[in-house]
């Protein structure tokens, strides 16, 4: 028998709770959802008035792995959604992750949160910026730690402030918080920062997802700023074998990183950062962190 938990008030029926969904940890279903609920805290302002996307592996990652916008089916109505402005269907809605109760309903699911750089009051207008760097083999994320200091300096320059996490698979994330801009402009823009980190570390990055181009050097991914994307959430847990978190790095640690796994964030290893560090991306949420765009040069392309 299913059993039914109250959560913040809402009553959740929670099932297969012995279920492994981790394989190599043996991490069960049961353990998944008490991680979202000790993160909640984290993990809500980062997913909060974001039109949430899940990646779905109920039956861990060597089962059915299967990627969805829509509401699922037999999503209860208290849980928030939000329109999405898609041509193909003008009255699309998405779930927005309001509250413990939705996460949790959402967790149960088994997921990845992935959500938009901008919020649902104003789509397609971002306050973040991301760079997504994906290794090509063999090249890996020690690699992308030598990118992703390239980057910061660049940003710096333009008077931006980069922050790092783990992409929760082999890369790394670099999301910069900014003063609302459309995302058009948002995406023109790092785009010139990939096609400049490839002028300038020709032998360390690309910029294209062309697979023959990118063996041994790491892909600068500019994409997922365009308004229609989604990028893996802080905090979420991936669908691999382990169960590795996109969970924030500090510097220091991209800095000093010489070993692949040094950056191997696992889901037990998340409460004992937040003890050290607390959320190393609030900066993300402080208007005074926000910054503008630098003017496009002349004749850039829009």
């Amino acid at each position: 028998m299913t059993p039914i938990t109250e959560v913040a008030g809402r009553r959740l029926a929670l099932s297969n709770l012995d279920k492994v969904i981790h394989p190599a940890s043996g991490t069960t279903k049961g353990e998944l959802l008490h991680y979202y609920a000790t993160v909640e805290a984290v993990i809500l302002p980062h997913l909060h008035d974001r039109p949430v996307s899940f990646l779905r592996y109920p039956d861990g990652p060597d089962g059915q792995v299967f990627f969805t916008k829509n509401p699922p089916p037999g999503t209860p109505a208290w849980v928030n959604t939000a329109p999405m402005p898609r041509s193909e269907d003008p009255g699309a809605r998405q779930v927005v992750i309001q509250d413990l109760a939705s996460l949790m309903w959402a967790a149960n699911l088994v997921v990845e949160f992935h959500t938009h750089q901008w919020r649902a009051a104003s789509p397609a207008v971002a306050d973040r910026l991301v760079l997504d760097l994906d290794p090509g083999p063999p090249a890996t994320i020690v690699e992308c730690c030598r990118v992703a200091l390239h980057l910061r300096e660049r940003l710096a320059a333009d008077g931006l402030t980069a922050y790092a996490k783990t992409s929760g698979s082999k890369g790394l994330h670099l999301l910069v918080p900014l003063e609302p801009t459309p995302s058009e402009q948002v995406s023109a823009y790092a785009r010139r920062l990939a096609v400049d980190a490839e002028a300038e570390l020709p032998r360390l990055v690309v910029h294209r997802m062309a697979k023959h181009l990118r063996p041994g050097k790491v892909f600068v991914d500019h994409s997922q700023n365009a308004a229609a994307k989604t990028t893996a959430t802080p905090y979420t847990l991936r669908a691999r074998r382990l169960p590795a978190v996109s969970a924030p790095v500090t510097w220091e640690e991209v800095e000093s990183c010489t070993s692949p796994e040094t950056l191997v964030l696992l889901m037990n290893d998340v409460a004992p950062r937040l003890e050290d560090y607390g959320d190393l991306l609030a900066p993300l949420f402080d208007p005074a962190a926000a910054a503008p765009l630098p003017a496009a040069p002349p004749g850039a392309t829009p």
